[in-house]
């Protein structure tokens, strides 16, 4: 079943397709007749101006009005030779100071037919009347290209709008779903401790209750990690380079010994405001990320580097690399090539990064058999997060 946020932009888009193209039809209907009615006018002009012609010693009151009140179309009148003899309803003050002005007007409009008013066979002699466009039919006919640009801007505002809607209830859902899963792990683990504290006074096998004591911290950490998802977080000064080593080790103890892992920094300490818990988590899952995409073999580097007022970490492995069909989705929620999981963790580490941390999480590089490398970089100002 399509989402009905697609339908929303699939109706909006149809509508605005229908009103642009009504309007174009429209609009060119209204810019004939209203051509037909100039070509009327002109000719009406030219017919009172051979009447003048043809009896100038009489009193022609009426052709004298009908030119009078020609004061809109811009009409200009040549030889049989196409020579400027006179104009009307132009610049005359442009005229006189572009010798260019008037040939331009002249070739455009030679668009439209002009009327020839023949004052001799015999010589050949004519007077030729060119005739251009109103302001108003031009308005007309460039009206639905401005009604497009308009209702472009109004559907792409709109279609923001939607998107902004739509990203804020998904990140309502995800935070929703975050906590709703760190309170139901809440029961459980108080009951797990319990048992583990009964287990250390029973006496049971040491090794047995300490592995399980870090298998119940384990989950609290993970419980107190969604738990702060859709919170603003504490942040405070923090050594980065530190964070950073203890999740490689962290991750170290649990990948194939065919794994080298490697933790490169200018710095021997780097003090960046962090949320402790939930930096570890970004890191924890891209160094995750790097392992699977690795089958059991290969390198990850990380790489620490103050750049201006930031700090830079890059995450790099050999593996198997992203198409680049894919490099555009990685972050999406609920995206992902792997046979498990729900392709949460990229989605919910860049929002760590950027949302509460104020910083940038991105793939700087990545080439399919050879590997890639995700890109953090973090201010390392006292910037509060929201």
């Amino acid at each position: 079943m399509i989402p009905s946020f697609y339908n929303w932009r699939t109706w909006l888009a149809v509508v605005a397709l229908i009103i642009v193209i009504g309007s174009i039809f429209y609009s060119r209907y209204l810019a004939k007749k209203i051509a037909l009615e100039e070509r009327d006018k002109v000719e009406l002009w030219v017919s009172a101006s051979k009447a003048i012609f043809d009896n100038p010693d009489m009193p022609l009151t009426l052709p004298n009005m009908i030119r009078n009140e020609q004061t809109d179309i811009p009409i200009i009148e040549t030889n049989e030779h196409d020579s400027i003899v006179n104009f009307i309803n132009l610049d005359s003050a442009r005229a006189r100071q572009d010798p260019s002005y008037l040939p331009r007007k002249l070739k455009a409009f030679k668009t439209n037919d002009p009327f020839v008013l023949v004052l001799s066979e015999e010589p050949y002699v004519a007077n030729k009347y060119y005739y251009g466009n109103t302001r108003l039919l031009n308005e007309v006919q460039y009206y639905p290209i401005i009604q497009l640009v308009i209702v472009g801007i109004l559907l792409l505002l709109t279609l923001m709008l939607l998107n902004t809607q739509h990203r804020s209830a998904q990140n309502q859902l995800w935070a929703g779903m975050a906590k709703e899963t760190a309170h139901q792990l809440g029961t459980p683990l108080s009951s797990l401790e319990g048992w583990v504290e009964m287990l250390k006074e029973t006496g049971t096998n040491n090794s047995i209750t300490h592995e399980l004591e870090k298998d119940v911290d384990r989950l609290k950490l993970v419980s107190d990690r969604f738990s702060k998802i859709g919170s603003t977080p504490h942040v405070e000064p923090m050594d980065i380079v530190a964070k950073v080593q203890s999740m490689m080790d962290y991750v170290k103890r649990r990948a194939s010994g065919k794994i080298l892992f490697t933790l490169n920094s200018s710095e021997q300490m780097l003090t960046v405001p962090l949320s402790g818990t939930l930096f570890d988590w970004v890191i924890e899952n891209l160094l995750k990320n790097a392992l699977d995409s690795m089958e059991g073999t290969g390198t990850i580097t990380v790489d620490i580097r103050p750049v201006g007022e930031n700090v830079q970490i890059d995450v790099t492995d050999t593996g198997k690399g992203i198409s680049s069909s894919h490099i555009g989705k990685v972050f999406d929620p609920g995206f992902t090539t792997k046979k498990r999981g729900w392709g949460l963790g990229l989605s919910l580490s860049k929002r760590i990064i950027e949302q509460y941390h104020r910083g940038q999480l991105f793939v700087k590089h990545s080439e399919p058999g050879k590997g890639t490398t995700f890109r953090i970089i973090l201010p390392t100002g006292d910037k509060k997060a929201v």
